[in-house]
């Protein structure tokens, strides 16, 4: 569902990203994990767009997005942000709107559904994530966990192939956390891909089906959760994973 090929970004001189390649496959749960700095959120980021990226090619449900600027690249993004949808660590929302005209904006603008049936939609995904009784409320008035599931509901509204999850808990207490970890696994059952750069040790080993271990901004290992965390193969995976699951 998404392929990227030998993708390079540079910032200067510097590589942060040194020709990665990696594919997803549709309703697949994929983590990424590694070191502080290795290029996880930069290379999610250039997924839809949020990051250019200098060489390489990212083709998303047969839309291809490349790396040169210009009318072609800007349509591909179009389509593919209406694809895949997109979960930041600090939520995101218009705090001059409720929740419910959070999670109808993008259905209503961009997909150009009617508002009624937008309405609808949203109320059902808001009581999906346990928010449905916040609908009138403004984001200010809710907590961060709160305001992280109704970031997914929005997510979700635009009807997303995958969504990506940039590091969603780790602005949240461990109470708010295990909230809104509770709807990704909710999504993951029910066949919703994702991919996920997170610090959530238990979400990666019980709910992905594979994992990537990014360092100095190449994937040095990837597999499945009991390989990665059993029996891992690079010593830099060994060291992240022993100090992570030590604090």
């Amino acid at each position: 569902m998404i392929q990227l090929s030998n993708i390079v970004k540079r910032y200067g001189q510097t590589e942060i990203l040194r020709s990665v390649s990696m594919t997803v496959a549709k309703g697949e749960v994929c983590v990424l994990l590694g070191p502080s700095g290795g290029g996880k959120t930069t290379l999610l980021r250039t997924i839809n767009g949020l990051e250019t990226f200098d060489s390489g090619s990212i083709n998303v449900a047969g839309v291809q997005l490349d790396s040169q600027p210009g009318h072609a690249r800007e349509a591909a993004l179009i389509r593919i942000r209406q694809r895949v949808g997109m979960v930041f660590q600090q939520f995101n929302l218009f705090p001059h709107r409720t929740v419910l005209e959070n999670v109808i904006e993008a259905p209503v603008h961009v997909l150009k559904q009617p508002r009624a049936q937008a309405i609808e939609n949203a109320r059902q995904l808001l009581d999906r994530v346990g928010m449905i009784d916040k609908c009138d409320s403004k984001p200010a008035s809710l907590s961060g966990g709160q305001q992280q599931r109704v970031a997914i509901a929005r997510a979700l509204a635009m009807k997303p192939e995958a969504i990506l999850f940039d590091e969603p808990t780790s602005a949240l207490d461990p109470r708010t956390t295990s909230e809104v970890i509770a709807v990704m696994q909710d999504l993951a059952k029910a066949g919703q891909g994702m991919i996920v750069v997170t610090h959530a040790m238990s979400f990666a080993r019980n709910v992905a089906n594979t994992i990537h271990i990014l360092h100095a901004g190449n994937i040095i290992e990837s597999g499945p959760p009991q390989q990665i965390f059993d029996a891992p193969l690079h010593h830099v995976t060994k060291e992240f994973l022993s100090e992570t699951l030590r604090s």
